[in-house]
Formats: structure tokens, C-alpha cells, sequence
């Protein structure tokens, strides 16, 4: 019976490979190699040893850390099956060509759309608060300019005084940094966040104005001169609104809010508070679309029936 012919590459691309790599930190090692793995030494010689021991286990640990040039030392070796399964992934990963490139994208949308759904059911990242403080200015702009601002500082049922101060003093950042933002794209001063009493001191002034003007017409005239809260009650646009929506007015722009933080989380705007290249790599994500899937196959056969 003929030998079995060992499958290897030349002992200088290994001799290579496994010099470039016993240089890299942080390369994962079993358990039981671990204690002997810290120097470049070291190393060297497991990687020389699993080159020359199980090709195929070598690409599976260490593969993602060639280059496309050393990938092709193993095109020699390609004949066996498992081999030829790990140099097609790696290279296709290492070197993709346009049709994997659009695949790759298409299943990252897909996931992160599945990652999506996750999160409006489970956890708060979709919460209005969560969303304000990614977006304050955004916030502010949709929904936060129509709500009451000083209810936000105000202490809350069973609060501890240092969680109230804690969270004036985020509610300070935030203020902060919708100011910041307001100043940078030329809101006018009397529009800043915060600047209601500065809008109230001008309305009030403008009053007096008006007042005096009417109190000396009063006079020439001899007529009993109005004091400010019958004139208030005459002219209800002298009294100061702050701007007002209806409930429905305001559960619609929260929706419009939601739904652009939404689309920044797909396009991979979110990138200070997510680790996409965990959700785009998350096989597990595809378990979503597999059952929409087949909800809308089924969906079809009883609508064709």
C-alpha cells in the first residue's frame, strides 16, 4: 500500500512565515503552550512545528494573520480539501473581488439591521434619554425645545440628593453642548438654550416701552390709565409662550428623531458608541433574516392558496 504523501510547504516559506509571525503580541496559543509562548524563540518554533505537523489547523489559528503574498505559499498544497477551504476564505477575505465585496456589504446591512431590532426590544439604546445624549443637539431641535427644561433638574421621587446633582451636572454638559453647536452654525444669542430669561428681559422691556407710550396717551387723553395685567388680559400676545405643541404634534417629531438615529446607526455613524465590526462579523445575526424568511415564504403559500 502506497505511503500517504505528507502535505507540506517549502521549509523556506515556513522558516519565513514563522519568523514574521513570532514577532507579533497578542497572538492567541492553547493553554497548555501558553507558559511557553512568551518569547519570539519560542514562538517560532510552535508555529514551525504546526506548519510542519497540521497545515490545515495553522491556517485556522494564524491564517488571518498572513499576508497575500504568503497566502500564496500554500497554493502549492490546495489539492487537499480542508486546505483549499481555508486559503479560499482567507483569500477572499485578504483580497475580495467585487461579487464578495457586495455580498459582504449586503449580509453587514442585514445584520446590523437584525442588531437593530435587538435593540429596540431589549436594552435602552433607543431610549429617548440614550438618544439625547448621543444627539443633544438634534434632540433639542426635534422634541427638546418643546419640553420642559426645568423639570429636567428637578428631583425625583425617591432620588438620592447625590444621583440630583449627578445628573444636573450632565444635564450642564448637555445644555453645553447644544449652546456650542447653536453658536457654530449661527443661531441668533436670544435662540441659545438657556437664554429664556435674556428673551424675557428684552419682552419686558419692550413692554415698558409700550406701556409708557400708553400711559402718556392716557394722560393727554385724561382717560384711567391700564395697568400691566389689564393690558396682559387684553393682549394675550403680550403675554411671553414659550413654543407649544400638541401631544400628537410632539409623539410625531420623537418618531422623526428616532427614525434619523436609527438610519445613523445602519450607516455606521454610531461608531463612538458600537463595535460594528462585531455586529457585521455576527453569524448569529443571520438567524433573524432566516426567519423572516421563512415567515414570508409561508406568508406566500397561504396567499397563493
Amino acid at each position: 500500500m502506497e505511503a500517504k504523501t505528507k502535505k507540506e510547504i517549502s521549509d523556506e516559506a515556513k522558516e519565513k512565515i514563522s519568523s514574521r509571525l513570532s514577532c507579533l503580541e497578542n497572538l492567541w496559543f492553547p493553554r497548555a503552550q501558553q507558559s511557553t509562548s512568551t518569547l519570539p524563540s519560542q514562538r517560532k518554533s510552535i508555529f514551525l512545528d504546526l506548519l510542519s505537523r497540521d497545515t490545515a489547523l495553522f491556517l485556522e489559528r494564524y491564517g488571518s494573520h498572513l499576508t497575500p503574498t504568503e497566502l500564496t505559499e500554500f497554493d502549492s498544497i490546495i489539492h487537499d480539501y480542508e486546505i483549499n477551504w481555508h486559503v479560499n476564505r482567507l483569500r477572499s477575505v485578504l483580497t475580495p473581488t467585487s461579487e464578495e465585496l457586495r455580498k459582504r456589504s449586503v449580509r453587514a446591512k442585514n445584520r446590523r439591521r437584525a442588531y437593530l431590532d435587538r435593540l429596540m426590544i431589549v436594552g435602552n439604546y433607543f431610549c429617548e434619554e440614550s438618544m439625547r445624549d448621543r444627539e443633544p443637539y438634534l434632540h433639542h431641535e426635534y422634541v427638546g425645545k418643546f419640553q420642559d427644561r426645568v423639570g429636567r433638574g428637578m428631583a425625583r421621587p425617591g432620588e438620592r440628593w447625590s444621583d440630583t446633582l449627578l445628573r444636573r451636572c450632565e444635564e450642564a454638559e448637555i445644555v453645553a453642548k447644544i449652546r456650542g453647536e447653536q453658536q457654530r452654525i449661527g443661531v441668533p444669542e436670544r435662540d441659545w438654550i438657556g437664554n429664556e430669561d435674556f428673551q424675557q428681559v428684552e419682552e419686558e422691556e419692550e413692554e415698558e416701552e409700550e406701556e409708557e407710550e400708553e400711559d402718556e396717551e392716557a394722560v393727554e387723553k385724561c382717560l384711567p390709565q391700564p395697568d400691566a395685567t389689564d393690558i396682559a388680559a387684553s393682549d394675550p400676545a403680550r403675554v411671553r409662550q414659550g413654543p407649544t405643541l400638541s401631544s400628537e404634534e410632539l409623539e410625531d417629531r420623537m418618531n422623526q428623531f428616532t427614525y434619523i438615529m436609527q438610519q445613523k446607526f445602519l450607516l455606521g455613524e454610531d461608531l463612538e458608541y458600537v463595535d460594528y465590526s462585531k455586529i457585521d462579523n455576527d453569524e448569529t445575526l443571520d438567524d433573524h433574516w432566516q426567519r423572516e424568511a421563512n415567515v414570508d415564504a409561508e406568508e406566500r403559500y397561504f396567499a397563493d392558496d
